[in-house]
């Protein structure tokens, strides 16, 4: 009976109009702070899990997971290094490779880069790339046509497009003569244009395994095998088994080598901004303290008479967590309704204020990818959902304590 007491008073307390304007703004206040503090921590903890997804899908989608080489000028039977390879339990498929560094030209204009030599029919086994084209294909790569694929970022910056030419300048084979170094130079036609949305679009062109070789006078030698794993979170453990699998003198790395720190980076930034936006709900949480303390001096007369017909410290404790607990309740649930609306359709937010304001608020050149990714977590929600009540609920404790201590007599002395 107690109970409903405590529940029945403390709702009408809250829901009923209150003479003091001030203690109604303070509560408002903080209500409108939980909710504010709830959305930006949801926002802000799904677009963390969507870099962290992106950036898996997209980077160590392009990038090997595994790198098997040769120690030495480079692989020299990789049929048969792929024959054991891929008995390894944990690997999907292996692919040869040919990547030196090379400068591009093209209509006056210059950009660096990296250029593999791959075969299309396996580079479609260990990468994601064949799921980016905007123009033709990986099969447009055909042995000694010296066609080229090229990202966005490089095609845009040279000026090309389908068809058109590309000079390729590399160190590799180059000559020296009393003039001066001259490097090997070849023109390749545009075959391919490819879009990840990452750092690849700027940096990685493809151009056929047969083509590489006879480009860079390596014969029948390969650079590596790019090796693609079931699970590119365990390639560490994989790449392990795999060097003591092969023999000494082949060197086995993974992406943790390249790309390790970046995703560490993430985790940890992601858990920061997790703790300090935390500390923005539990300051909006705890301005229910100021709230319920004004509360409780304006009410000693009503607490005076509740003890006097028998309401115990305990029932009296009691009301006034129910309606500090209402204010955080109702902002929290403002918030969790708000920031899932904003994080399921931020990506559409961001790309609806580029195209008003002319803005590129993600630039792929600047970033590992060129947009702004969403990705709900319903367990995040939870937890931040369970965070915020409990901090409402924590911040009620001492001004109900401090009600629940009232004295009736002195309380009603001068009523």
């Amino acid at each position: 009976m107690k109970k409903s007491v405590a529940l029945m008073v403390g709702l009408r307390y809250t829901g009923a109009k209150k003479s003091n304007h001030f203690i109604s703004f303070i509560a408002l206040v903080s209500m409108i702070g939980i909710a504010l503090g709830t959305i930006v921590l949801i926002t802000v903890m799904s677009v963390m899990n969507g870099f962290q997804s992106e950036l898996q899908e997209r980077i160590l989608g392009m990038v090997p997971h595994v790198v098997v080489g040769e120690r030495g000028e480079g692989v020299h039977d990789w049929p048969e290094v792929e024959k054991q390879i891929v008995q390894h339990k944990d690997v999907i498929a292996a692919a040869p490779f040919i990547d030196t560094q090379a400068m591009f030209k093209a209509r006056g204009n210059t950009r660096y880069g990296l250029v593999q030599g791959v075969l299309p029919e396996k580079e479609k086994k260990v990468s994601i790339i064949s799921d980016y084209f905007i123009a033709g294909s990986l099969d447009n790569l055909k042995p000694k046509e010296f066609g080229i694929i090229l990202g966005i970022g490089v095609a845009r910056s040279l000026g090309v497009s389908m068809g058109d030419k590309v000079t390729l300048l590399i160190a590799d084979g180059g000559t020296v003569s009393p003039a001066g170094f001259a490097p090997r130079q070849k023109r390749f036609t545009v075959v391919g244009i490819f879009e990840v949305r990452s750092e690849a679009d700027s940096m990685i062109t493809m151009i056929h395994m047969q083509d590489a070789a006879a480009f860079t006078r390596k014969g029948q030698l390969v650079s590596a095998l790019r090796v693609t794993t079931n699970n590119v979170l365990d390639a560490q453990w994989t790449a392990y088994e795999l060097r003591n699998q092969l023999d000494d003198k082949f060197y086995v790395s993974d992406w943790n080598y390249t790309h390790g720190t970046l995703f560490k980076a993430i985790k940890m930034e992601k858990t920061m901004m997790g703790v300090l936006l935390t500390l923005i709900v539990a300051v909006a949480a705890f301005n229910i303290i100021t709230t319920l303390v004004m509360v409780v001096n304006d009410k000693q007369s009503d607490i005076a008479i509740l003890r006097t017909l028998g309401a115990s410290p305990a029932t009296i404790m009691k009301i006034f967590i129910v309606q500090g607990s209402l204010n955080g309740f109702i902002g929290t649930i403002l918030g969790v309704i708000g920031g899932v609306a904003l994080a399921i359709n931020l990506p559409q937010v961001v790309a609806f204020v580029e195209q008003l304001f002319g803005v590129n608020v993600i630039p792929g050149d600047v970033y590992f990818i060129g947009f702004l990714p969403s990705e709900l977590h319903w367990d995040d929600v939870i937890l931040i959902t369970s965070v915020a009540l409990s901090l409402t609920v924590l911040a009620t404790l001492y001004p109900a304590w401090k009600a629940s201590r009232t004295n009736p007599a002195e309380a009603l002395r001068y009523e």
